[in-house]
């Protein structure tokens, strides 16, 4: 496996505690947590704020040893591009913690044991999609696109923007129009999240030459682009409520706000394609921005939000007709 990328790293002894911590570290767990509240969201929405508590565990579990089986699997395949840059020489691989066979491994057993718990206590619907999360993460994104196109983060997004669908699947059983809208929103949220990242640290893709967009077509074309997805982004958004009806007021207010937030630190780097601290700022909020969008999903879907909305839309009716007409 070393001889096959050209990287000679010698192995490193360590107790057992390291050795958990470097296998953890593989996974790369800081992107997971977002992958996994787009998939809670979704299993919201789609059981109407009633998700079964045992049915949710299950499906984010299996979520997670999924997205950690596909960020090993890149790991092992961009060895070679983390072993050149300092930003990521630390990493359990080009460190030498962790050898790559066993890394491999370790891969295959986590999507084994993802496949398998959603299949039993889920269903085969969402266990493929899962499935297929990995087979795009690797084939499209990490093998065809990522060294090769400048479109790569725009065709290898669809990876991150499966959850939804596991989760949708693991509810119902089936896909319909709200998934697939889902699917849409994260899959146009995905270039401005991650080119505000790849301006900040654009050297490093230029070093090992990987063709990131501002590497290639420079700052001011990435920022642009960046503007127009986030233009896309936030009228997508409301679509749930309208004309799909997914969901409501509440989260039709939420998605507003954070909406306008989102464009207007577009249109500042739009307006700065060099600010480095504006693209962090663009890159941090997106992930907030996100995060947020989900939880007011979860809210609006609420029997108690519902409850209080149609309490609070009665009393204002019954307010405005106790007032005389004119």
């Amino acid at each position: 496996m070393q001889e096959l990328i050209g990287v000679n790293i010698s192995p490193r002894t360590q107790n057992f505690l390291e050795v958990i911590r470097s296998y953890y570290q593989l996974t790369k767990p800081r992107i997971i947590p977002l992958l996994l509240i787009t998939t809670a969201a979704s299993m919201w929405i789609a059981s109407d704020g009633r998700v079964d508590p045992i049915l949710l565990l299950v499906t984010l579990t299996g979520g997670t040893l999924a997205a950690a089986s596909a960020q090993t699997l890149n790991c092992i395949y961009d060895l070679d591009i983390d072993y050149a840059m300092e930003r990521t020489r630390k990493r359990p691989l080009p460190s030498g913690t962790v050898q790559p066979r066993n890394a491999l491994i370790f891969a295959i057993i986590l999507g084994l044991l993802s496949f398998t718990l959603l299949t039993v206590f889920a269903n085969l619907l969402a266990a493929l999609l899962a499935m297929s999360g990995i087979v795009f993460y690797m084939l499209v994104y990490t093998h065809l696109l990522k060294r090769h196109s400048t479109q790569n983060i725009v065709i290898g997004g669809a990876a991150g923007a499966i959850p939804p669908l596991v989760g949708w699947a693991a509810v119902t059983g089936n896909l319909g129009w709200t998934p697939w809208l889902l699917f849409t929103l994260i899959f146009l949220w995905t270039p401005p999240h991650f080119w505000a990242l790849a301006l900040m640290i654009k050297d490093d893709y230029a070093k090992v030459g990987v063709p990131m967009l501002p590497v290639v077509e420079g700052e001011e074309s990435t920022t642009w682009q960046i503007w127009v997805y986030s233009l896309l982004v936030v009228p997508v958004s409301l679509l749930l409520i309208y004309p799909l009806g997914a969901s409501g007021l509440v989260y039709g207010a939420i998605a507003l706000l954070l909406g306008a937030i989102f464009l207007k630190k577009a249109w500042q780097l739009l307006q700065n394609p060099s600010d480095k601290p504006l693209a962090k700022s663009l890159f941090k909020y997106s992930i907030l921005y996100m995060m947020l969008l989900c939880t007011a999903m979860v809210i609006d879907s609420l029997p108690v939000t519902h409850y209080l909305v149609s309490a609070c839309a009665e009393n204002i009716q019954t307010l405005m007709s106790a007032i005389p007409s004119l």
